[in-house]
């Protein structure tokens, strides 16, 4: 691999700080719309990244795994050296956790339509450091910025490179030094996140294949062959979830991200520490785990990993992308999907510009969706660690979760309608806005979930659940890659609303009746509902659909109260 330690050219169209994943995609991305650009990318890194590379976001979902194989074209190399991935798999809380069979295992039973990856974050950018520089791009390692002096004459950006400080000249800066945020500390838009969590996480040589673990042969063909092995597995109690992810280089990953609320980060911060704590919260892992310390490759933690942003991107000609910006939580591999997002939307603000395009009101809405965005998702995780031990809360939330996201994010990405102004004026612009309702509807139903908590008192085991299983979430998931025209994606993305607020209001019934006793054929406003009291009938709410009902008493665990 032939990486540029210096450079004699001066200036560029667009200087990327920093060449980790959200830097070389954003690097490609502007070439394959722009070949001619000129584009150079500072990376502090001195060497190469190293296989197996020690970084969180192995695992992709949906609109991040669109991103990298159609809107990058990476499709070739991803399914030649990178694993697929079989989506999400959760082992919930047992009264036998020392036997996996007992658990409440939630996942899907055959390969999922929409391919997604496991990937080695390490092959991977080195594969994207050489393809970039193929096309064209100019790539130096061992460059520390030290200063960006933004102007409307020119941007310029200073680095030392080998002891030697050099000055380069930019028409556009784009920061993506991950945690080092240099745009943002230096204008000084950080903004506090209050979602204090905290990850431990190693990499061990060799395949682990937790269909290994148990001897039950009935279990263990319940689903194909590998395909609990190529999921991203989690087991799951009150504050805390633990990963096991396969990576392509034949190594695995280990983690740990916990609430330290439940679990303080000094029981976790070490090897010897997570494994103490694993033997207590998750003995069978323990049990498989423990004895490959031998093959321990490394250890790395992140306290209060979470944080915010108070701006993205400026018609002054510079933005922000991926963790430079804002991070929430790793629980459903959400990091490509807003790599993807965050490119897609400076890629598209660069290029109009270098167009002579007055880019002012793009850059206003593209930045207020994307801090819109961030502000809706926030609540599916803040405090809901304290849910984790509550299996019937979690299977309920994880597939309204994939339901919200699957029918409006990941359909406006495939469709490129987050770079629509026209679609997202529509969606977001006004009060009752389809976005908006998205917003409010989520958060309803995300408080749902912590008030239900003191109700849902039992412990589940010997189940099976997948998400597949229901009609509306299979369609949804389907349905991501359709392509619309744009009157005809806000039609469909209205359609999916209707739906989503029919699930909403069935899943209250069944949470009400449960609680207070209240009919089960009672009509319900989803954008009212409230454990707070005992809930009336709303005159103008949704009455039942027995297709939704048929669907959410699928993923009902307690008994079921007859229709009234």
């Amino acid at each position: 691999m032939n990486h540029v330690n210096g450079s004699s050219e001066s200036k560029y169209d667009v200087v990327i700080l920093g060449g980790g994943l959200a830097g070389l995609t954003l690097s490609l991305q502007l070439r394959k719309s722009r070949p001619e650009i000129s584009i150079l990318i500072l990376e502090m890194r001195n060497h190469p990244a190293t296989v197996a590379g020690h970084k969180v976001g192995e695992s992709t979902v949906e609109l991040g795994s669109h991103y990298l194989r159609e809107v990058l074209e990476l499709k070739g190399h991803l399914e030649e050296f990178q694993l697929p991935k079989h989506g999400l798999r959760f082992f919930f809380k047992s009264h036998t956790k020392e036997d996996i069979t007992s658990r409440v295992e939630l996942g899907p039973r055959e390969r999922l339509l929409t391919p997604s990856h496991q990937i080695d974050r390490g092959t991977f950018e080195n594969f994207l450091s050489q393809k970039t520089q193929d096309e064209g791009t100019v790539l130096i390692l061992g460059a520390r910025v030290k200063d960006v002096n933004l102007s409307d004459e020119g941007h310029t950006v200073t680095y030392m490179n080998q002891g030697v400080e050099k000055t380069v000249k930019a028409r556009w800066v784009a920061d993506a030094s991950s945690r080092g945020s240099i745009l943002k500390k230096k204008l000084g838009f950080q903004k506090p996140m209050e979602h204090h969590v905290n990850a431990v996480w190693y990499r061990l040589k060799g395949v682990i294949d937790i269909d290994d673990w148990s001897e039950d042969q009935t279990w263990r063909h319940y689903l194909q062959p590998k395909l609990r092995y190529l999921s991203t597995v989690h087991f799951m109690d009150k504050g805390y979830w633990l990963w096991v992810i396969p990576l392509g280089s034949g190594n695995t990953s280990i983690g740990i991200v916990a609430d330290p609320a439940v679990h303080s980060f000094d029981e976790i911060n070490t090897y010897e520490k997570a494994l103490v704590w694993m033997e207590k919260n998750e003995p069978l892992c323990h049990k498989m785990l423990a004895p490959k310390s031998n093959d321990l490759i490394d250890f790395l933690f992140l306290k209060h990993y979470a944080h915010h942003t108070g701006r993205l991107y400026s018609d002054e000609r510079w933005g922000v992308t991926g963790e430079a910006g804002a991070f929430l939580d790793p629980l459903y591999s959400p990091g490509t999907d807003f790599i993807g997002l965050n490119n897609s939307w400076l890629c598209d603000l660069i290029l109009r510009e270098l167009n002579g395009e007055d880019i002012s009101v793009r850059a206003t809405v593209f930045e207020q969706s994307h801090l819109a965005l961030l502000e809706n998702w926030i609540p599916i995780y803040k405090d809901k660690y304290l849910l984790m031990g509550n299996t019937q809360i979690m299977v309920i939330k994880i597939f309204w979760d994939w339901a919200t996201y699957w029918s409006v994010p990941a359909l406006l990405f495939t469709n490129r309608g987050f770079v629509d102004i026209k679609i997202l004026k529509e969606l977001f612009s006004t009060a009752t806005g389809l976005g908006r309702k998205f917003g409010e509807l989520s958060g309803k139903m995300q408080e749902l979930f912590s008030a239900w908590q003191p109700y849902d008192t039992e412990i589940f085991s010997d189940r099976y659940i997948d998400p597949l299983d229901l009609d509306y979430l299979k369609d949804f998931q389907h349905g991501i890659t359709v392509q619309y025209e744009p009157k005809d994606l806000i039609e469909k993305i209205r359609q999916n609303m209707a739906i989503l607020e029919k699930v909403a209001a069935e899943i209250f019934r069944h949470v009400s009746a449960q609680v207070y006793d209240t009919p089960m054929d009672m009509k319900v406003d989803p954008y009212t509902i409230s454990l707070e009291r005992k809930p009336e009938e709303e005159g103008t709410g949704i009455g039942v659909d027995l297709n939704i009902r048929r669907d959410v008493q699928k993923m009902w665990f307690y008994k079921k109260k007859q229709y009234a």
